[in-house]
């Protein structure tokens, strides 16, 4: 599973983070944080409880937009822009929690995932005749497509509200990937997974990157999994970057020893 063992494409840089400061009030969730994510890696983003990681993610998609600094994205530098407008331009995302249709089966979810793909207007939609009824049946193949790749044919009907934890942690990674994202944003995709839950996990984020060729962020808690399937690791702490570099230099450096050890990262 590692990377080391893998023969790697990495290309020019796709997005860029420079300089980057994040308030709310008089509380500062970011200050002055640098670095890039290259074409075709993974690459982590980490560090305590607390350090900014999400807030990171929600400014590289546009939820929150950054108080100093620029994001660029294919080179060219962002203004403000809503997540609608990220996930036009490729960027989708996962969250810390859950954000599924509970009521809703597997595939339906996965298919919500191409609505900014669909080019009928919701007249065409509601009548589901024609163009609109073609345009439904080529975006079902490529959502068929994203079921068989998770393996989760057998849920396909199933309502996500029944299904256990580690599955729907599926479903919504399967409703981004429906997306046919560039970047793809991970919010700690294997929180609260036993260890065969994140074994599928992780094995199916390295068959994305691999396969697809699609750049992925990644925020993960679990130590092992980061040091094992990452290209390049950012460490953050208290809204502060401390350490930028691969794997083996960043669990080296002395600043991030030190902020694991004396905060935790649970």
């Amino acid at each position: 599973m590692g990377r080391a063992h893998i023969a790697r494409t990495i290309g020019d840089t796709l997005l860029k983070v420079e300089n980057v400061s994040l308030g709310f009030g008089g509380v500062k969730a970011l200050t002055d944080v640098s670095f890039d994510i290259a074409k075709g890696e993974i690459r982590a983003i980490i560090g305590p409880n607390g350090a900014g990681k999400s807030s990171m993610l929600n400014c590289i998609n546009g939820f929150y937009q950054p108080s100093q600094g620029s994001i660029s994205y294919k080179g060219v530098v962002r203004g403000a822009m809503r997540p609608y407008e990220a996930a036009r331009g490729g960027i989708a995302r996962t969250f810390q929690n859950i954000a599924l249709f509970k009521g809703m089966s597997t595939l339906d979810n996965i298919m919500t995932g191409r609505l900014l793909k669909m080019k009928r207007g919701f007249f065409w939609q509601c009548l589901h005749w024609g163009p609109a009824q073609a345009e439904e049946i080529e975006h079902r193949e490529t959502v068929e497509r994203v079921i068989d790749f998770l393996e989760i044919q057998a849920i396909r009907k199933t309502p996500v509200g029944r299904l256990p934890y580690g599955l729907q942690k599926r479903v919504e990674l399967g409703r981004a990937l429906a997306a046919e994202p560039e970047l793809l944003l991970l919010d700690e995709p294997m929180a609260g997974m036993n260890l065969e839950e994140k074994e599928d996990m992780c094995r199916f984020i390295l068959d994305v990157n691999e396969q697809f060729g699609t750049t992925i962020a990644l925020i993960e808690h679990d130590m092992g999994v980061v040091m094992d399937i990452s290209d390049r690791v950012v460490v953050l702490e208290y809204g502060r970057k401390i350490a930028d570099g691969t794997p083996d230099t960043v669990k080296a450096d002395p600043k991030v020893i030190a902020a694991y050890l004396g905060t935790g990262h649970g």
